[in-house]
């Protein structure tokens, strides 16, 4: 297959798909809005699954780059009531099959995999419409413009390629994380790095969440989720750092102070993040040289499975264009057919989790463990 494919997005999904391409000896340019890699901050942990990340970095032949990067301890796990009293505790023994990397690290290293100047950094698409016959165009503030006979749209929640595919636009979900960090945390912050333990730390009740994990160099980063409407958070002066700090907290009035630390004592200022979904079942008809990966495809709150789920759409596209040359449409057909159940019942499972958060997540371990 000569055409080259057109990325819009170097997200961990955009990424996997070049890779994956590059593998098999399909040529792709990746264009990116953000000005270099380093433009922002990439992130926390993930945990990385043995039945969809990990499958799509062996495709991407990097498994042994990959297991470099894992963080020793992480996969263990503490489930606390509100009170601070331990529910769950599992230690990392090394077995499980969900490792935890830093994400701005594995971006890296798939970045590191591609030929010099596959990522066209510094453009920000502004629209992109059909020309017809399997074309389109795709424009970038400032003027300029791509034409493409095999467009895919790996640009995330806002993603500016969907509407060709599909007018549906993510709804608020009635709940957001404020996240915090605490570094140093050993020496800094004892009381609360001895609650959240080696690896992650959970403790909620009905519509209010702490969930915590132990990053790379003593760092604890903590998402506190909050079910309220989009309006309740516009009362909150986010640029107050104290008072927004001081008000979250006043979410968890009773709570044991080691957990509430995690919000007051934060070293940096609170950051709000209204959480957005598409519908479970999102899916589209087919339209000539055009589909989607990872959150432009199917955004969905926050499950442990999105930035999983969009690296396994990658390699899985890049294998099926690398599985019928020359017939571009019955590889995304192969795709589509594939990703929308898949994606389909990692939304349902991740919406089920969040009606009670502690229960979801015992379930969860217990069900991945098991795969």
């Amino acid at each position: 297959m000569a055409t080259e494919v057109t990325i819009i997005g170097a997200g961990l999904g955009g990424l996997a798909l070049a890779r994956v391409l590059h593998v098999h000896g399909i040529p792709s340019a990746v264009y990116e809005a953000e000005s270099s890699p380093a433009a922002r901050s990439q992130g926390g942990m993930l945990d990385i699954h043995d039945y969809n990340g990990q499958i799509a970095l062996e495709a991407a032949g990097l498994t042994d780059e990959f297991r470099s990067l894992i963080l020793a301890g992480r996969q263990a796990m503490r489930v606390l009531a509100p009170d601070g009293s331990v529910l769950f505790d599992k230690a990392d023994d090394g077995t499980g099959g969900r490792p935890e990397v830093q994400r701005g690290e594995l971006r890296q290293l798939l970045l590191d995999s591609l030929p010099a100047g596959t990522v066209r950094w510094g453009h920000k698409v502004t629209g992109a419409r059909t020309l017809g016959d399997g074309r389109h165009e795709v424009a970038f503030a400032g003027g300029g413009t791509v034409v493409t006979s095999l467009l895919v749209g790996a640009d995330g929640a806002w993603s500016r390629i969907r509407p060709l595919l599909s007018a549906v636009e993510p709804e608020y979900s009635g709940r957001s994380v404020v996240e915090t960090y605490l570094y140093d945390a050993d020496t800094r912050h004892p009381s609360a790095a001895k609650t959240v333990g080696g690896g992650s730390m959970m403790a909620a009740k009905p519509g209010r969440e702490i969930f915590a994990h132990r990053e790379k160099g003593d760092t604890l980063h903590t998402y506190v989720g909050v079910v309220e409407p989009r309006e309740w958070f516009d009362g909150i002066d986010f640029t107050d750092a104290a008072a927004a700090k001081a008000r979250i907290a006043r979410e968890f009035d009773g709570w044991a102070p080691e957990l509430t630390a995690l919000i007051t004592d934060s070293d940096v200022a609170p950051v709000l993040r209204p959480l957005y979904a598409l519908p479970a079942e999102h899916r589209w008809e087919r339209v000539p040289g055009v589909t989607l990966l990872g959150d432009a495809a199917h955004l969905a709150i926050p499950n442990g499975e999105g930035a999983n789920l969009a690296m396994l759409d990658g390699a899985e596209l890049g294998q099926a264009l690398a599985a019928h040359p020359g017939d571009v449409e019955a590889a995304l057909t192969a795709y589509e057919q594939a990703m929308f159940p898949r994606s389909a019942e990692a939304a349902a499972f991740g919406a089920e989790q969040g009606e009670d958060p502690v229960q979801g997540l015992l379930a969860a371990v217990g069900a991945k463990q098991s795969r």
